[in-house]
């Protein structure tokens, strides 16, 4: 399978947006924190990729009180693949787009009572404990991430900034 023709320029946007606002305007220095965070951007443009989570049925799941229930069933890497998707779920909705959080947790819904927030930090730091042989996130990262939420949440709301004002002026620059 091979990478949609503007895949690569879109990494490397957010790579660059992304290394921009934690190193010169929050004096964050973490490489492997700053490359996670472009990395879930670059995932995340696809809500396929949002709401992955699914049950053993099929179901998919699109409130974290729905995963949190999921996790609580799950084993080993399944477990810690879906901490670090709770994490990754809730530092995109309150970074990059903190009016959606807000609404999706005030429409009545499951979540209503949840603080984001909170539960990133501790699902992050959850999935840090698990050992698993390979993972394309190193525990360390995602315990930086536990560490560094509300951090994490600031500088993606700039990188969101930044690309709006990347769109506005030359046109856009996401998938077409």
């Amino acid at each position: 399978m091979h990478e949609h023709p503007r895949g690569k320029q879109v990494r490397q946007f957010f790579a660059g947006v992304t290394e921009y606002v934690f190193q010169t305007r929050l004096g964050v220095a973490d490489p492997p924190l700053v490359d996670y965070l472009s990395e879930l951007l670059t995932r995340f443009l696809r809500l396929d990729d949002v709401y992955s989570v699914r049950t053993p049925r099929g179901d998919r799941l699109t409130q974290v009180a729905d995963m949190l229930v999921e996790v609580s069933q799950r084993q080993g890497p399944a477990k810690r693949q879906l901490h670090r998707h709770i994490g990754d779920f809730t530092l995109f909705w309150t970074g990059v787009y903190p009016e959606v959080a807000d609404r999706m947790r005030k429409i009545g819904g499951k979540d209503v009572m949840l603080d984001y927030r909170d539960q990133g930090k501790r699902n992050y730091r959850l999935a840090s404990t698990i050992p698993v042989e390979k993972e394309l996130a190193p525990s360390e990262v995602l315990q930086r991430l536990s560490d560094c939420f509300d951090i994490c949440t600031v500088g993606l709301a700039e990188v969101r900034k930044e690309w709006e004002s990347e769109e506005n002026s030359a046109g856009p620059i996401l998938f077409e």
